[in-house]
This record gives C-alpha cells, sequence and structure tokens, in this order.
C-alpha cells in the first residue's frame, strides 16, 4: 500500500471546516488502501489553549481509526497580538523541523496551507527530501488577510507573498477548495497541475423537519466560527428583529462580544447556545426555518463549508457573502442571496423569506440536491486516481 503523510495545523478533537476537512480527507485515504499518517499540533483550537487531556505533554503519537497521529507541541494562542501569533507558528514550524529530521517521511506528503510559514517550512525542507508535495489551499493568504484588515501593504505583506508563490511554485499538485482559488493559482503558474477539492461533509443524512416557531417568528440560525470574517457580532448589530429571532452556535475571537451584546440587549431575540457536538448540533438545527451564512467581506477564494453541511440537512440557505458560494447558492438553488455587505439588502431579503417560507417539498429537493451534487465519496475516488500518479 502507498504511504501518504498529511501535514495540518487543525485535526479532532478540534472543530471547524479545516479539521473536519483533513480527517474526512485522512479517513477517505486510509479506506482506499492507504497508509496514513498525520501531523497535527497538541489540540488548541480556536480556544488557543492547549486542551486538558494533552497538557503537560510535549507530544503524542496515537492510532486513531487506522490512521497514526503525531500531535506535535505548539506555543498555542489566538491572542489579537501579531508578535505572539507569529511566536504560535513558529514553534509549530520547529516542531516539524525537529520531526522531519528523525523520522521516515513518506514519498507522498499532503501540506495544508494557510498558514503559510508552516506550509513554507514543510515544504521547503521536504523537498529537499525528495518528496511528493501536495498543496492543500483552502484560503488565498496573504490576500484574505489584506482584505479582513489583518495585513497592509507593507514589507511583511510582500514577504508573505514571496512564500505563497514559493509555495504554490515547488507544489507537485495543488488541491484548492473553490474555483477562484485555483484561477488564483493558474495566473501565477500557467502550467502548474490542479485539483478542485472541496470541502464536502461525511455523515449519516437526517430526515428533514419542519418547526414553526410558537410566536410566528422566523428561525434564523447561524453555526459555525465566532472570527472576525464571519461578523456575527455585525450581524447581531444590524439585524431587524421584528419578524425573525437569531440563535447563534460556536466559539471563536468575538465569542465575549457577542455575549456580551446579548447581555446588554435582553429584550432582542438572540439566544446564544455554545459549542455543541458536531451531531448533537446537526439535531438542533432541523427546528430553525433558515440557515444563515455571513462573511464580513467578500473575500476572494472563498466558499464556505457551510454551504454543503446545511443543504445536505435540508436546510435552506441565505447567503450573505459574494463570490463563489453566491453561485453554488444560484445554481443549485439552496436559497436566497443578500448582497454582500449591504445589510439593508439582507433585512429586505428576511422579510421576504418570512412571507414566502420554503415548505417541506422544497426543503426534501435541497437535500436531495446536495446528495446528488456533493458527495464525498466521488471526490475522494476521483483524487485518489490522481494520487497514484504520483511517487
Amino acid at each position: 500500500m502507498k504511504e501518504v503523510l498529511i501535514i495540518t495545523s487543525y485535526f479532532p478533537p478540534e472543530t471547524g471546516a479545516a479539521s473536519n476537512r483533513i480527517f474526512h480527507l485522512a479517513e477517505g485515504l486510509q479506506k482506499r488502501n492507504f497508509t496514513v499518517s498525520v501531523i497535527t499540533p497538541l489540540p488548541n483550537y480556536p480556544t488557543g489553549k492547549i486542551f486538558k487531556e494533552y497538557k503537560g505533554k510535549f507530544n503524542k503519537t496515537s492510532v486513531e481509526n487506522n490512521v497514526k497521529i503525531h500531535r506535535l507541541w505548539i506555543y498555542a494562542s489566538n491572542s489579537k497580538n501579531k508578535i505572539l501569533r507569529l511566536f504560535s507558528m513558529l514553534s509549530y514550524s520547529f516542531s516539524l523541523i525537529w520531526f522531519f529530521a528523525f523520522n521516515k517521511i513518506p514519498k507522498i506528503v499532503i501540506i495544508q496551507s494557510p498558514p503559510l510559514l508552516v506550509a513554507f517550512t514543510s515544504m521547503f525542507f521536504l523537498k529537499k527530501k525528495s518528496r511528493k508535495l501536495i498543496l492543500n489551499v483552502s484560503d488565498l493568504w496573504p490576500l484574505s488577510g489584506l482584505v479582513l484588515g489583518a495585513f497592509e501593504k507593507n514589507l511583511t505583506y510582500k514577504l508573505l507573498k514571496k512564500i505563497e508563490r514559493f509555495n504554490y511554485k515547488i507544489a507537485d499538485l495543488i488541491l484548492g477548495q473553490s474555483n477562484e482559488i485555483l484561477t488564483h493559482i493558474t495566473s501565477l503558474f500557467p502550467k502548474k497541475e490542479t485539483f478542485l477539492y472541496r470541502n464536502y461533509p461525511d455523515f449519516e443524512t437526517l430526515k428533514s423537519e419542519v418547526k414553526v416557531s410558537s410566536d410566528g417568528k422566523l428561525k434564523i440560525v447561524y453555526a459555525g466560527l465566532l472570527g472576525v470574517a464571519q461578523g456575527i457580532f455585525k450581524l447581531c448589530q444590524k439585524l431587524n428583529y421584528e419578524n425573525i429571532e437569531l440563535h447563534i452556535y460556536g466559539a471563536g475571537s468575538e465569542q465575549g462580544k457577542i455575549e456580551a451584546f446579548i447581555k446588554s440587549n435582553q429584550h432582542l431575540p438572540i439566544t446564544y447556545y455554545g459549542e455543541l457536538t458536531r451531531n448533537k448540533l446537526h439535531k438542533e438545527l432541523q427546528q430553525y426555518d433558515v440557515a444563515i451564512i455571513p462573511l464580513l467581506k467578500r473575500i476572494y477564494g472563498s466558499v464556505p463549508s457551510k454551504i454543503f453541511e446545511y443543504s445536505k440537512l435540508g436546510l435552506p440557505i441565505l447567503y450573505f457573502g459574494g463570490g463563489e458560494g453566491e453561485n453554488i447558492i444560484k445554481k443549485h438553488n439552496l436559497g436566497w442571496i443578500a448582497k454582500a455587505g449591504d445589510y439593508y439588502s439582507l433585512n429586505m431579503m428576511l422579510d421576504r423569506i418570512k412571507k414566502n417560507k420554503f415548505d417541506l417539498g422544497q426543503r426534501k429537493q435541497i437535500q436531495e440536491t446536495a446528495t446528488k451534487n456533493f458527495d464525498l465519496d466521488i471526490q475522494l475516488e476521483k483524487f485518489t486516481k490522481k494520487l497514484k500518479t504520483l511517487g
């Protein structure tokens, strides 16, 4: 059997799209007769603190679902201080270099990017070992960081752009989570081999149900990362609550601000539930009318994985982020679109949805569309055929 090593900054028991994507990739390759190992930091995301059961450990190796997992030391931090965040990434990079020096590395290596520095460390050192390097690009950094205000067009940004180009240049194959990502990469390296690898979910389909709230209000739900890019704090401030109620699940950097806003505006119908396990969350989501997917700003290359997860659950989607995600909603008739960044447009669309809610038949149609078009197994079959041509 061919051996594959996956290098990632996120992996279960951490939650989120990146963690789920890499877990399903590892599991899918293992089921298709690859010997799979994973390198990842000691779990710390999104809290920025090492999880309780891993505290005090420098590293830990285990076998889970027939996949060998090497969890390496990291200086964990989700601080807004750029120096601390940089040190956190560098600490994991140093752990990777140490691992590369004293361990046998398989011929094929899949490397997650971002973080750019972690990807650069892996690409730079493993290319010298003549490995086949597959770069899995989920966001276009540093471009996304520039849009979100994390960077300015200064020397640091120029350095990160050079690192980005270096990573693309030496990769033998690049996976992209969107067509926009692949378009960007091929604009820089027209002959580069690429593969569209969406963040499709892998779970048993639940029966879609409709439960109408007792007061007749439209029940809106958001479930996921409460970070800057998602803009849930601003969403709480800008929504018109006359005919809706907002329900929030998740954790992240904006959690404290959201909780404080709810506490100081108790007259508003906003409820925050914290984090739930994926299975529990899926059951809870069935009671809501509409799932909202917002982005604070239109981010080129971004296609939120929630599109595929919500639609497989049969949840109508209100998309508020622009770009390729908007095109997917329209193409597959998964719900509604509000103009990105325009909260007047968003509130007008919510009023329209309230008057013309989806019925059960339409929810079933969404679920059937997702099952047909967002199939992880079909995607994995195509990818494994591509993998077998490497090495």
